[in-house]
This record gives C-alpha cells, sequence and structure tokens, in this order.
C-alpha cells in the first residue's frame, strides 16, 4: 500500500472540533455506513447517504467519493451547505450524480434529515421490472403505501433531474428509481435505514419467489396490505421509525469495529 492510500485512512479526528450535536451526528451516520454494508447492501466508494447537521440545519454531512463503505469514518465525511458546496478544510468531493439530488433533498425537504441511495441486486432487479413492486410476506408491508417510481434518465448529475426526483418522491418514504436502484428518506437516519431495509427486503422476497417457476406466485390482496401496513403505523405512531433496531445494530458494528467512531 502507498502511502498516500494510509493518508488517506489516517484523518485526525474532528471530535472536539466540532459541536457535540454535529459529533454525534457524524457517528451516527458512520455507524449507518457500516451497518450497510453488514447488510450487504454495499460494497464499494458509490452510492451515498447523507444527515442534517442537528445544530446548523443549512449544512449537512455526505461521504466523499474516495471511501469504501466500510473505511468511513465520523471524521472523514463531508460537510456541505445546501448548494453542494464542501466547507470542510479537505480537497475530497462527493461524486456529483449522488451530490445533485442528495442536496436537493436535503434542502427542499428542511423535516427529512436523512436520505440513503444504493444499488442493492434484488432492488435493481425489481427497478428493472416493467411490473411494480408487489408484496408477498409481512414485512414488505412496512413499505406499503410508501413506494414510489422514478424512470431512468442516465447519470443522475443533471441539475433539472433533480426536481423530478423530487416531485415523483411526494410526501413518501422510498422510492425505486428504475433500471437503477433505490432510495430512502427518514426524519432521522435510523428511519431512513429502516424504512430502506424494509424496501430490500421486499425486493429480495419478490426476486426469490418469482424466480421459483415452478410454483404459483400468491401475493398478499390489497385489503391485507393495508390492513397491515395500518397496524404497523398504528403501533408506530407518529414517532420515527427504526431506533430500536438501529440502537442493536450500532452496539454490534461496536463489537466488531469501533473504528467508525474515530
Amino acid at each position: 500500500m502507498t502511502n498516500a492510500a494510509y493518508e488517506l485512512i489516517e484523518d485526525d479526528s474532528l471530535q472536539g472540533t466540532v459541536s457535540e450535536a454535529e459529533w454525534d451526528a457524524r457517528v451516527e451516520l458512520a455507524a449507518a455506513f457500516r451497518i450497510a454494508v453488514a447488510r450487504g447492501w454495499n460494497k464499494s466508494t458509490a452510492n451515498h447517504m447523507t444527515a442534517r447537521v442537528p445544530d446548523q440545519p443549512e449544512y449537512f454531512l455526505m461521504n466523499a467519493a474516495n471511501f469504501a463503505w466500510d473505511e468511513i469514518t465520523a471524521s472523514n465525511l463531508l460537510k456541505l451547505d445546501m448548494d453542494g458546496n464542501v466547507v470542510s478544510n479537505t480537497d475530497r468531493r462527493p461524486r456529483p450524480a449522488g451530490l445533485n439530488f442528495h442536496s436537493a433533498l436535503q434542502r427542499e425537504r428542511r423535516h427529512l434529515n436523512c436520505t440513503v441511495h444504493i444499488h442493492p441486486g434484488p432492488g435493481v432487479v425489481v427497478s428493472a421490472w416493467e411490473e411494480k413492486l408487489q408484496f408477498f410476506d409481512q414485512g414488505s408491508c412496512g413499505v406499503y403505501g410508501q413506494v414510489t417510481y422514478h424512470n431512468y434518465e442516465g447519470l443522475a448529475n443533471e441539475a433539472d433531474e433533480a426536481p423530478r426526483i423530487l416531485q415523483d418522491l411526494g410526501d413518501k418514504y422510498t422510492m425505486i428509481m428504475r433500471n437503477h436502484g433505490l432510495l430512502s428518506v427518514g426524519r432521522t437516519v435510523p428511519e431512513a435505514i429502516a424504512y430502506m431495509d424494509r424496501l430490500v427486503g421486499a425486493c429480495e422476497i419478490q426476486e426469490r419467489v418469482l424466480a421459483a417457476n415452478h410454483a404459483t406466485p400468491r401475493p398478499l390482496p390489497q385489503k391485507v396490505c393495508e390492513h397491515t401496513a395500518a397496524q404497523m403505523a398504528a403501533r408506530a405512531g407518529n414517532k420515527p421509525l427504526g431506533d430500536i433496531e438501529f440502537q442493536a445494530s450500532f452496539r454490534r458494528q461496536l463489537r466488531a469495529d469501533p473504528s467508525f467512531t474515530h
């Protein structure tokens, strides 16, 4: 390994140089990247997550293009303004395509604080079908009524595509980007991760069910989906989803490799 590669990984810690609220947000988002890797969602330097800085809501955190997701730490996350300008003291930058619509989501959806975009295999498979997501099990009902669609237009670095992504997302929490991948948003990092986990799970089940072509698929009836989704929503109330599961996953990552807290 070259010295440059070592230097890429060995950043000085920002703890104590940023506010406590920002540091906590950095650790939480860095944990989300590690959790995503553990779940097999991404093993490359591509794709992005963002989180708003709690005490500076006009800024958000995002991963640089240099790092694989299992290399991301609290300190090497970038800080950007709502126009997508990096304000961190670094020459690193995010990928232009990801920055384009993530910054638009942070800027235009002020009630949301986290965005997640990935290209997991089952999600890409379902995104490439003309048929929309189907609901075959209880877990998939967790995104029933929350899935939107956006047609593929090429690399998402054209400024005029961001408003169409926002329009297609509307007030929902998940999107299947056709022939592309998956997007989720949340009021918190755990909520965005929870919605993505539900969406990926639903795509995995659909892919496996429809691959078993010796059997007849049996989707859940619409009324059952609606009833189950309503039960889940009532259980959560108006609180963001995913806190308990995220905390458990956070502890698991601490045991496995606490380097994300650097």
